[in-house]
């Protein structure tokens, strides 16, 4: 896509300019560069966004750099006020970040709404992190010496945040960097970046130091001047798998630490003896919410022994009924991110029958509620999809839900264990023995029984195997605690006692 852009008609008003933030305001940087932002609802084209230049990845990289020896000696007490503050002004203000997503990704409202409180909850677990940072200590290890072992911050923490979750997805990061005493340089998708714009903001009202959270709007250039600008000590990406292989080699080739979440191809197994019902509905919902623009939606449906008829069957009527349309109107399903997604999610619809499938629910011919020409494309079934098909093998990512029939439990399990990502599958089962057998050889990161979408809770880590993810360590939890910060073991020996002196004042931890 070209982004250079020419002047606007005289009688037409330039749409407004989604900035950068760096050193705790919004400025244009400067690059002329811009992109177009569109309202997927609407197919119009709402804002644009600035694309930044070498010297602004410079820019908002020194300003972090600057920022963070205050801020890593700024003491926990202080520090996670600041993040309690953001907490409490995120509550407040919820609706106004869901209402700024729905406008520039298109998903509904209560997606939007959704998307935010489970980014709070990493907020919330970072606000422990005096508790997570607590070290070890061994007192007389050796005759009058002792051992402790303590985590330190690593300094300018870069974020590559993908365009479908424009704020769950960073503050999968953020606040657990934010909090453990790193500064922060956050580069969001350019295709919905004002989420970006308004966490910034949120953040400089809570309190926090200007250049601890920046903000770079861009493409390309961007993300290749973060992964190798000197002064970046971690990187955090989330992305299609080409991208994060590319991300994760680039940035440890640079020295950097890097955690790369890829692409993903899920499973939802359900077996003779699983209740249809729930499971259809299952289906439905991880299958088609966020128009299927999610890492953790289930793509492929697995029907094992003779489930197969009745469970597509189920899975159509319920498909059949989802009200596609503007986000804003109380629709069920919302528009794709651009035009060209839109279009190539449906030729993998296109591929899918040329290869045999059945089309079950065709969401290529949906009538939207929504004014203008969004980008839309209905829930689509398919039924008895080859393996070899391209509407297997890839990742999609579109209200696009795939049947393969299995015979056996142990097929079904050798079918999802030979698929090359390995982020997120499910099990639909009355049967606890075979949940517990499944859960045991399954070869996947995160695991749900008689549960869709298996996204855990933010004191557990969030992570994917094989092609899903490149680097050790995963996502907030103890693991995102780890990935930000590095240990130190310091080793002392002290042969006499030291005198404060008096001090009757009640002590604190300032």
């Amino acid at each position: 896509m070209d982004h250079e852009q020419g002047g606007p008609p005289a009688d037409v008003r330039p749409p407004e300019v989604v900035q950068h933030w760096i050193g705790g305001a919004a400025t244009p940087g400067g690059s002329a560069r811009r992109a177009d932002v569109f309202d997927p609802a609407t197919g119009e084209v709402a804002r644009q966004v600035v694309l930044a230049e070498p010297s602004d990845v410079e820019a908002a990289v020194a300003a972090a750099a600057a920022a963070f020896p205050a801020w890593r000696d700024t003491s926990l007490t202080r520090r996670t006020q600041v993040l309690f503050r953001f907490r409490e002004l995120l509550n407040a203000r919820a609706p106004e970040l869901a209402a700024i997503i729905t406008a520039e990704h298109g998903k509904v409202l209560s997606d939007a709404a959704g998307e935010v409180a489970r980014g709070q909850e990493v907020v919330e677990f970072a606000c422990g992190m005096p508790h997570l940072l607590k070290g070890a200590f061994t007192e007389n290890a050796s005759t009058s010496v002792d051992v402790h072992a303590l985590r330190q911050p690593l300094g300018v923490a870069a974020i590559i945040s993908p365009f479908n979750f424009p704020a769950m997805v960073p503050m999968w990061f953020f606040p657990i960097a934010v909090a453990a005493g790193n500064a922060v340089v956050l580069k969001p998708s350019e295709k919905d970046p004002s989420a970006s714009l308004w966490l910034a903001q949120l953040w400089k009202e809570a309190g926090l130091p200007d250049g601890v959270f920046n903000v770079l709007q861009g493409d390309k250039v961007a993300v290749d001047g973060l992964l190798t600008h000197p002064d970046v000590a971690s990187v955090s990406f989330v992305g299609s798998t080409p991208i994060a292989r590319y991300v994760y080699e680039t940035g440890t080739a640079h020295g950097k630490r890097v955690q790369a979440l890829g692409g993903a191809k899920n499973h939802m197994v359900v077996l003779p003896d699983a209740d249809l019902d729930l499971a259809a509905d299952a289906a439905v919902n991880a299958g088609f919410g966020s128009a299927g623009e999610r890492c953790m939606a289930i793509s492929a449906v697995v029907a094992v022994g003779g489930t197969g008829d009745e469970l597509v069957s189920r899975i159509a009527d319920r498909a059949g009924k989802i009200r596609t349309g503007d986000g804003r109107r109380g629709c069920d399903m919302g528009p794709l991110v651009t035009r060209a997604h839109r279009d190539k999610v449906a030729s993998y619809v296109d591929a899918a029958e040329r290869d045999g499938a059945s089309v079950v629910v065709d969401g290529r011919q949906v009538s939207p509620d929504a004014d203008g020409e969004g980008f839309f494309l209905g829930p689509t079934l398919l039924d008895r999809v080859p393996t070899t098909s391209s509407a297997y093998t890839d990742e999609i990512f579109g209200p696009v839900l795939l049947v393969v029939r299995e015979d056996t439990y142990t097929a079904a399990v050798d079918l999802v264990n030979a698929n090359p990502y390995g982020n997120g599958v499910a099990i639909f089962t009355n049967d606890g023995g075979a949940a517990r057998r499944f859960t045991h050889e399954i070869q996947v990161g995160m695991v749900g029984v008689n549960v869709p979408v298996p996204v855990p809770m933010a004191y557990y880590s969030f992570g994917g195997w094989k092609s899903s993810l490149f680097g050790d360590t995963h996502a907030h939890g103890t693991e995102g605690v780890h990935f930000f910060t590095r240990g130190k073991v310091v080793t002392s020996r002290w042969s006499d006692p030291s005198h404060a002196g008096m001090d009757l004042g009640f002590p604190t931890n300032d």
